[in-house]
Order: structure tokens, then C-alpha cells, then sequence
């Protein structure tokens, strides 16, 4: 028999996807999300968001997340859990290696949005998920009474932080800058927080660890403070200090991409490929925003649902000859 083809296969299920598989299935184009992490992306492990529209006291990452997941299920749209690792034109589709096996599909959308980039130091590695972290919803309830270090020096780190102070005893902000790149309302949280000491002109240089009742554990971290070598003790290191784009599987598919590496699209959001669209936080230019990721999840699925009802009218047309 011949393999299954998807009218649409959405790569992450971030709010970028969500709402673009709100549109094409309920219009009956057939969506599969895939997504290799959590259903709803950095979104879902943000403790609050007070910028989205239509919550007026903000609402938690993980229930506009569920929320966005119920509405496109609700209409259809598949959401299955693997890694998509490659793409490629085969004929008039695309077949995609996944986790899975192959998958085949008409349209492809990226919206695998940005992960948290690494300092690139001794421990940071080989303590990840064991005292190093970049999530603090997830993980920060397990350090209840402890001493932690922040990395970073944007809004992430301020926000995070923030909210680490419900568990830890103490938390060291590290800043490699002489100042904050976070808003002022943060700052200003920031500094009447007593929990909270923040270090600014400090590199962090090294994640020191050790065996402890037979578990490796994070001890302290090294650093220099104004060129200085100090060293914070503490049970837990977690790091902000940006975003990169998720677009590994793209290096043989054809995509272009900016010098930073995230996806270039024309403004009907299609790559330079046809039939491969992009939209949301990987997009170059993009706001990175929630709001505007799923916006433009609107827009992509109406460029997706064009392209599809003249990919149809062609196939009609080769198939009767015309």
C-alpha cells in the first residue's frame, strides 16, 4: 500500500503550532504535530506569563499551554511525541525522518522555536539535569531551603529567579555586564528581594561538584568578580543567558537560514523551499513573543491552506491531463 500523506506536519508544539492546527483542522486539512520535548514549548515551563492577551492577572505557562493543546485537538490535530531529524523533497511532497520512521506530508511547518544556550564551561555538562538546570518551574521545588546561583542578566534570569526565591534559602545572581538588560519593574522586584544578591562584572568559569552519600552533586561555582577569583557555594546552578534556534534537522533540507541561523521566509512566511513554511520564535525577525508566535501560527496556517488548494489543483490537473 502506498504510505500515508499528511495534507500538514507541524515540527514542535509550541503555541506557534497550536494555533496554526487550530486553523487547518478545522478546516479539515489534516494536522500532525510533532514534538520531541514538552506540548507547548518554553511557554509551558514559564511559571507566569502577565503579557498574553485576554488573561488581565496573567496566567501560568502550563495553562495557556493545555488550554492551546485542548482547543487544537478539539479540531482534529494529532500531537504525537518523537523527533523529527531530517527532511527532504521527494517528488510533489516531503518525506520527514523521525523517531518514528518516515513520514510523509504536503506541507511542512517549522516551529520548533529556540532553546536555552549553554555557558560552555567545566561541570555544566556532566551536572546537567544533577544541579544544572534551565527550567525553574520544573525543577526548582527541589531545592527547597537550598543556595542557588542564576546565570544571566535578562529578563529569564530576573523572572526565574523570582520565582526560585519560593524554595531556596538564598539565591547569587551572576551578570557578566555592569548592569541589568531586564525591565525596570523586574529590577525593581529584583532589589527589594531579600533573598537575593546580585553580582555584577562576574563570569561564571566552572561548575565544581562532587560525590555526596554516593550521588555526584553540584557543591559551588567558580567564577571571577571583577577580575577577581571567587567562589559561591551552593546546591544548584541554573542558567539563562539566551536563546538559540532549534534547526539542526535542517542542514540538508535546503532551507535558507540568517547568520545567527534561524529560518528566512518571505512575507507569506514560506521558506525559499515551497511548501515548507516557518513562523515563531526559529523565524528570522521573529518578536519572540507569545503573543506574535501565535499570530503568526494564524498566518502561516492561511499561507499553508492556499498552497495546498493549488498543490490539489494541480494534482487534479495532472492526473486528467489538463
Amino acid at each position: 500500500m502506498e504510505a500515508k500523506v499528511y495534507d500538514v506536519v507541524m515540527i514542535g508544539a509550541g503555541p506557534t503550532s497550536l494555533a496554526a492546527a487550530v486553523y487547518t483542522a478545522r478546516e479539515d486539512i489534516e494536522t500532525l504535530i510533532f514534538e520531541k520535548g514538552v506540548v507547548g514549548g518554553l511557554a509551558a515551563i514559564t511559571d507566569q506569563i502577565d503579557n498574553y492577551p485576554g488573561f488581565e492577572e496573567g496566567v501560568e505557562g502550563l495553562v495557556l499551554a493545555e488550554k492551546l493543546q485542548k482547543q487544537a485537538e478539539r479540531f482534529g490535530a494529532v500531537i504525537e511525541l518523537g523527533e523529527v531529524e531530517s527532511i527532504k523533497k521527494t517528488g510533489e511532497n516531503f518525506e520527514l525522518q523521525t523517531t518514528s520512521g518516515p513520514i510523509k506530508t504536503k506541507t511542512v511547518l517549522i516551529a520548533t522555536g529556540s532553546e536555552w544556550k549553554k555557558i560552555g564551561i567545566p561541570g555544566e555538562i556532566e551536572f546537567y539535569g544533577r544541579g544544572v538546570h534551565n527550567c525553574a518551574t520544573c525543577d526548582g521545588a527541589f531545592y527547597r531551603d537550598k543556595k542557588l546561583v542564576v546565570v544571566g542578566g535578562g529578563n529569564s534570569s530576573a523572572q526565574e529567579a523570582l520565582f526560585l526565591t519560593k524554595f531556596a534559602s538564598h539565591i547569587d545572581i551572576l551578570i557578566r555586564g555592569d548592569k541589568w538588560k531586564a525591565s525596570d519593574v523586574l529590577i525593581h522586584e529584583i532589589d527589594k528581594n531579600d533573598k537575593i544578591s546580585v553580582h555584577f562584572k562576574t563570569t561564571t568559569d566552572e561548575i565544581v561538584g562532587g560525590e555526596i552519600e554516593g550521588i555526584n552533586k553540584v557543591t559551588s561555582v567558580k567564577a571571577k568578580k571583577g577580575g577577581k577569583d571567587v567562589e559561591f557555594e551552593t546546591d544548584g546552578v541554573f542558567v539563562f543567558i539566551g536563546l538559540k534556534p532549534v534547526t539542526y534537522f535542517l542542514e540538508d533540507s535546503g532551507v535558507k537560514m540568517d547568520q545567527f541561523g534561524f529560518v528566512v521566509t518571505d512575507d507569506k512566511l514560506m521558506t525559499n523551499v515551497p511548501g515548507i513554511f516557518c513562523a515563531g520564535d526559529v523565524r528570522s525577525g521573529a518578536t519572540m513573543q507569545i503573543a506574535s508566535a501565535v499570530g503568526e501560527g494564524a498566518a502561516a496556517a492561511l499561507s499553508i491552506r492556499e498552497y495546498l488548494e493549488n498543490y490539489d489543483r494541480n494534482q487534479h490537473a495532472a492526473t486528467n491531463g489538463d
